[in-house]
């Protein structure tokens, strides 16, 4: 069955996928200023919303780098180089909405906030995607 001749690839790559971006994710949780894994469990929109947008914005450009490097290796770099995209895009728009502390994200207006940082996210994450294919 010629179908399934690219199984094996797929599973390697689609399970380093995975791997990077859970790691990506506990990178991101671990630098910014917030746990938002315990805003999130606490129920908190804002955090939520904030953090889908992270993790959004993170796998689009990996999709594009396993979509186009030679190999895994390659594609692990360029995943580095979308974490580091993605977490300066987070400070920068954290220092730009004044919201860097997890009490920003338990006061009124948190959810605008939210929804802005994951709007930003999703966006470097096409343009890193982009460029990559570039």
């Amino acid at each position: 069955m010629t179908s399934l001749a690219t199984l094996p690839g797929f599973i390697t790559h689609f399970l380093a996928g995975l791997v990077l971006l859970g790691a990506a994710m506990f990178v991101h949780v671990k630098v910014t200023p917030h746990d938002e894994m315990a805003l999130i469990r606490r129920g908190n929109t804002a955090a939520a919303v904030a953090f889908g947008g992270t993790v959004l914005g993170f796998a689009i450009p990996l999709h594009s780098a396993i979509a186009h490097s030679a190999n895994l290796v390659d594609a692990a770099v360029w995943g580095v180089v979308a974490l580091a995209a993605q977490l300066g895009a987070w400070f920068a728009v954290a220092r730009l909405l004044g919201s860097t502390h997890a009490e920003a994200m338990e006061e009124e207006g948190a959810m605008a906030r939210a929804v802005v940082k994951a709007a930003v996210a999703v966006a470097v994450g096409a343009l890193n995607a982009g460029a990559m294919s570039s």
